[in-house]
């Protein structure tokens, strides 16, 4: 894989997804200093944003433009993470269901075959 395709390769600067997004370069500091995006630092300390966290701040500047909060909008990105996980889980769960049909299935023809050999001996 190329570099500029890992979505999660931290890549842009401070400057450039403001510039990027339209939005102000405080704007971006802010959203670090309230744990909404957590951009990673270069070796000098600079923040440096991937794809999906300017994604991210897309996102986070609509739901400010529309009059959310900072802490309003770091909680709906948290209950979305929940949603995220309590769905991974629902479909592992529905994937485990599954097996055990299937599995018991198998089982119940089984037996059926073998009460219909007993019976015809």
């Amino acid at each position: 894989m190329l570099p500029f395709e890992d979505e999660n390769l931290p890549l842009f600067t401070v400057g450039q997804v403001a510039e990027m997004l339209e939005v102000q370069q405080a704007f971006l500091r802010r959203l670090d200093e309230f744990d909404v995006v957590r951009p990673s630092r270069s070796s000098g300390g600079q923040r440096r944003y991937s794809r999906t966290e300017v994604t991210v701040v897309s996102y986070v500047a609509r739901l400010a433009d529309e009059g959310m909060t900072l802490a309003a909008i770091r909680r709906v990105l948290e209950l979305e993470e929940q949603v995220k996980a309590l769905e991974a889980e629902r479909d592992a769960l529905l994937t485990a269901l599954a097996e055990r049909d299937e599995l018991l299935a198998a089982l119940t023809r089984r037996q059926r075959a073998d009460r219909s050999r007993d019976r015809s001996r």
